[in-house]
């Protein structure tokens, strides 16, 4: 691996890890933002913003949550956002459940996994979709001279995730099985992005599954290969984040919640209509260089509940062991 690709790659591990205080009000911390949860559902109608503490990740698609604060959004459906930045999702949720944090961007998966452990999870709004045709997102990515041409070839072989039971082996798990191997004989180890192409090139693993930017950058080396898009393999325009909220906060305030759940789909609209200046917010959003920026292949971003592709995926993760029960559609998705 080259200097400049190493050097790439360094700075989208860092960009992952450096997002620090941005929105309308002082950033949080995990736990943050207690005054969220008594939020009034008169506060845009009485002319007072009602403030909301948002959940969010350290990842370039956040910056759609961004672009609503910068441009007003939210403060014309009656809000005021402050950002809590979560390490993990995983962390993300009790918090939500708890009402420390108002309303969390999170994969869908995760949320799931919550409520099939019981939590009383509710989703208000999408957030970010890969691409259900072209060059998607994320991919399985090998050495050109492995001998794997395909998902099949993965069987008896290992490839790394970043962590397991989420959407990367769940959606490698089916397109596996759909192309005629094994899935239960697919080997899968976890391993940060950042140390996934070297460790593919030394031969310790057999391929790896990153997103961008990790995926242009390693498919720029000749000496690797295309596997396929596990995403969009799976399930076309795939959910990749959504909005949800506690089934408490939704019950005790569902004018706030469908009130937000309208300005988040206004704000990820307006974000996806202005590629530019979305990206004009990534290099101070995530300490993002600004020609990886200008570059960066980005998510759909939606407000959009895509329940056909959200059930799809609860009926893979039910099929594959990842969860006892798919959730209610009744009651997860508030529409």
């Amino acid at each position: 691996m080259n200097k400049k690709f190493a050097s790439l790659m360094a700075t989208a591990a860092v960009a992952g890890l450096a997002l620090t205080g941005c929105g309308s009000g002082s950033p949080t911390g995990e736990g943050g933002g207690s005054t969220s949860a008594g939020a009034s559902e008169g506060g845009a109608a009485s002319g007072e913003l009602t403030p909301v503490t948002v959940g969010v990740l350290p990842i370039a698609p956040s910056v759609g949550v961004q672009y609503g604060i910068e441009n007003g959004i939210f403060e014309e459906h009656g809000f005021e956002v402050e950002l809590s930045t979560q390490n993990a999702g995983a962390a993300m949720l009790p918090a939500v459940s708890n009402q420390q944090i108002t309303f969390g961007v999170g994969n869908p998966l995760s949320v799931m996994t919550a409520v099939d452990q019981g939590l009383d999870m509710r989703i208000a709004a999408g957030y970010s979709n890969s691409l259900a045709e072209g060059d998607d997102i994320a991919g399985v990515v090998t050495r050109a001279d492995s001998g794997i041409e395909g998902y099949a070839d993965l069987e008896g072989k290992v490839t790394s995730v970043n962590a397991l039971r989420t959407l990367g082996d769940l959606t490698i798990m089916n397109d596996a099985e759909e192309a005629g191997a094994d899935p239960e004989a697919l080997d899968f180890s976890e391993m940060p992005f950042p140390d996934m192409p070297a460790q593919l090139e030394q031969g310790n693993v057999d391929a790896i599954w990153v997103p961008e930017p990790f995926l242009s950058n390693v498919l720029a080396d000749d000496a690797n290969s295309l596997v396929g898009y596990s995403f969009q393999d799976a399930i076309p325009g795939m959910p990749t984040m959504v909005t949800f909220t506690s089934g408490a906060y939704a019950e005790e305030n569902p004018e706030v919640v469908a009130e937000f759940a309208a300005a988040m789909t206004e704000a990820l609209a307006a974000s996806e209509e202005d590629p530019e200046g979305t990206r004009a917010l990534l290099p101070e959003f995530i300490d993002l260089p600004e020609e990886v920026a200008q570059n960066l292949k980005m998510e759909e971003l939606s407000g959009e509940i895509r329940t056909d592709q959200l059930n799809k995926t609860a009926e893979l993760a039910v099929k594959y062991g990842f969860i006892d029960e798919a959730p209610d559609p009744a009651s997860l998705y508030i529409q």
